[in-house]
């Protein structure tokens, strides 16, 4: 599959509207600190803010408010480590609709309870050794449920470009825009957003050092898949790129910049200590990215998405010990 037909700066705005009133705008936060530190200026955009915590509302809400009544009667699946979990949960629960969520046996409780806590019915499942894709289509065909996949799906990829189109309209032009990668479809939104608006703008992905199948596919040429990433950044530990949103990151994203966990810790400390805001490791990684220097060259203004704040006390604490 192509994207020259699938995902555009149209669509995105299509989203936008789709979602208005009903996901948050979330708010731009600015640092003195952190400009000083990274020696440029800085735009966060706090999708930890968000909706079930992380921007992952937005294109969840963007495709199944487009399902027909029918299918929203029978009801959505989804598979995800769980913010796309929780995001499908919420948005089923807010269109009358219900949810089967298909989840990691592993996955952070905080998520679980969260996911739980929207009503969705929760499977379980080994990341290790399970095909979440075929599991999911099994359930979707068994049950006559709407699959609704966490980022290779085209209404998904435009909901998520609302953060980037939202952070853009908010601060005006910027040099470059630091995106979160896990499967690819934030940063494919974003990119389609932001070079829509701004055709100049560097957009940079950052990975997990230990998942960094995303880099290694740019460098190809084509889609490279690894073995499933055991990283704290859990919400990023994709083994292969989606092939849809690979079609639009391939053409669309400049570089991708890798991080370790321990600049993750780093990230989460000071998001804690001096920006006053709580990000999941995953969320915190284009803050890592930035403090860690890993920009080069640097330019004068960065947008970076904070991509999620789903973390409970115990494991934030655990995390920064």
């Amino acid at each position: 599959m192509t994207d020259s037909h699938v995902v555009s700066l149209q669509d995105i705005r299509d989203a936008a509207k789709r979602i208005e009133g009903v996901a948050h705008r979330t708010p731009v936060v600015r640092s003195r600190t952190l400009d000083d530190l990274v020696g440029a200026r800085v735009f966060l955009k706090a999708e930890n803010l968000q909706r079930a915590g992380a921007f992952k509302f937005r294109g969840a809400y963007n495709a199944i408010a487009q399902l027909s009544a029918e299918q929203l009667a029978r009801g959505v699946v989804a598979y995800s480590s769980g913010n796309h979990a929780q995001a499908v949960a919420l948005t089923a629960r807010e269109l009358g609709s219900s949810a089967v969520i298909l989840m990691p046996q592993d996955t952070p409780a905080v998520k679980l309870d969260a996911v739980a806590g929207y009503g969705a019915e929760i499977i379980t499942y080994d990341r290790y050794t399970g095909d979440r894709v075929a599991l999911g289509e099994q359930l979707a065909t068994e049950r006559g449920l709407a699959l609704i996949p966490p980022y290779e799906h085209p209404d998904v990829i435009a909901g998520q470009g609302t953060a980037a189109l939202e952070l853009l309209e908010d601060v005006g032009p910027l040099d470059a825009l630091l995106v979160p990668v896990g499967g690819g479809g934030l940063i494919a939104g974003s990119a389609t957003a932001a070079k829509g608006l701004q055709p100049g703008i560097r957009v940079i992905g950052v990975e997990p050092a230990a998942g960094d199948d995303t880099k290694r596919s740019l460098e190809a040429g084509e889609r490279v898949g690894i073995p499933v990433p055991r990283t704290i950044a859990d919400g990023q530990a994709a083994p292969i790129p989606g092939e849809l949103t690979f079609s639009i990151n391939r053409r669309l994203v400049d570089e991708i910049v890798l991080v370790s966990d321990d600049e993750i810790r780093d990230a989460l400390r000071f998001a804690v200590d001096r920006l006053k805001l709580v990000m999941e490791p995953s969320g915190a990684s284009g803050v890592a990215a930035l403090l860690a220097g890993h920009l080069t060259p640097l330019p004068p203004r960065i947008g970076v998405i904070i991509s999620g704040g789903n973390v409970g006390a115990a494991r934030l604490a655990q995390l920064l010990a």
